[in-house]
């Protein structure tokens, strides 16, 4: 991970599943790493074992619905470390449902963390990326936007806005930026945790249980995207279990 040695990123949804896996990889591989999430004391957990290991991490209590809450990561990063390399923009959620269910509280929450979340990213670290000339953004989407099926209409709906507008910031950023979406199948993290239809709940649980992946398997994708040399923009990446249709 030559590419990644010494590089100041920061990872939102760090307190478990693909945040906290890329986190940790890319630690190892000697980056400094800014941690953002809502849950303070598993990011506690998770700076202090970084630490251990003999890495360098910081973190900051981040609600990605408050464009502020980003606005001070970057600042965490760049006043800890000097600068921000690299912004994970990993936070997300999915409460699933048919739609004649009108969980309408639900869509708004996945608009609000899912797009308003990730616009708040770019808000806070684009400036910041300009002054420096250099900079990466990394956004976990879904494969949810590339097959769309019953109950993840809205879910799949914010997850594609975010991956066309990932390709319009591609196409403003100049020589200078990089911009990657990754887009995760089924993976074994919190996601059903958010799902309040014990239907759709069981469906996801059962696929989960049969075929998912190891959220190290879409950290060592970031990983990879973001160790090229600065001049190779990598620009999707998808990663499934073979298993999944």
């Amino acid at each position: 991970m030559s590419g990644i040695e010494g590089k100041v990123i920061a990872v939102t949804g760090a307190s478990s599943g693909i945040g906290e896996a890329t986190a940790l990889s890319l630690a190892e591989g000697g980056a400094k790493v800014v941690l953002g999430a809502r849950r303070e004391a598993r990011l506690e957990k998770l700076a202090a074992r970084i630490a251990a290991a003999g890495g360098q991490a910081a973190y900051l209590p981040t609600d990605v619905t408050r464009r502020a809450d980003l606005a001070a990561l970057v600042d965490l990063a760049r006043d800890r470390f000097g600068r921000l390399d690299v912004l994970v923009g990993n936070a997300g959620i999915g409460p699933i449902s048919p739609l004649d269910s009108l969980c309408v509280e639900d869509w708004e929450a996945m608009v609000d963390v899912n797009i308003k979340g990730f616009l708040y990213g770019i808000a806070a670290a684009l400036p910041v990326f300009r002054e420096q000339a250099s900079g990466h953004f990394v956004t976990v989407v879904s494969t949810s936007g590339l097959r769309i099926v019953p109950n993840q209409s809205v879910y799949a709906g914010t997850k594609n806005a975010v991956r066309t507008i990932c390709e319009g910031l591609r196409q403003e950023a100049g020589p200078n930026l990089r911009v990657t979406v990754v887009s995760p199948g089924y993976v074994r993290t919190e996601f059903a945790d958010h799902i309040h239809d014990e239907h759709v709940l069981s469906q996801i649980g059962d696929s989960m249980d049969a075929i998912a992946i190891p959220p190290e398997s879409i950290a060592a994708a970031i990983a990879f995207a973001i160790e090229q040399p600065a001049a190779v923009d990598v620009g999707d990446i998808v990663v499934r279990p073979t298993a999944q249709s």
